[in-house]
């Protein structure tokens, strides 16, 4: 198989990639939310490898979460307490397990967009 799962997360206050942002990735069945990978984005605001590739990208439900609010406080940004945004979930299917699935988030303190890039 030939499939992977990418994401990037991209700082729309700022401008620019957000780097040394926490991302989890659990695939969800009826009964079990499985962790299958946490990093941090690199300067570019990408992972540093696929968080899914080859015969790991399996058909089914899967969510990630990006811990955006402890990347603002980090770059100074004035926060509310409870923040506004905190952690973000994006909850995807994967039903191709060749294809290439693309998962980025834009964010800023108050609002973001996801799509399923390329």
């Amino acid at each position: 198989m030939a499939g992977r799962l990418t994401t990037h997360v991209l700082d729309t206050t700022h401008g620019r990639p957000a780097g040394g942002v926490e991302i989890e990735l659990h695939r969800l069945t009826a009964d079990r939310c499985a962790l299958l990978v946490r990093t941090r984005t690199n300067a570019d605001g990408r992972s540093d490898a696929p968080l899914l590739e080859g015969d790991a990208v399996q058909p089914g439900t899967y969510e990630l979460t990006f811990r955006v609010g402890d990347y603002f406080a980090a770059m100074g940004a004035l926060l509310v307490e409870p923040r506004f945004l905190d952690v973000v979930p994006i909850r995807f299917g994967i039903a191709d397990p060749d294809a290439h699935y693309h998962v980025p988030l834009l964010v800023s303190p108050y609002g973001y967009a996801t799509y399923r890039g390329s």
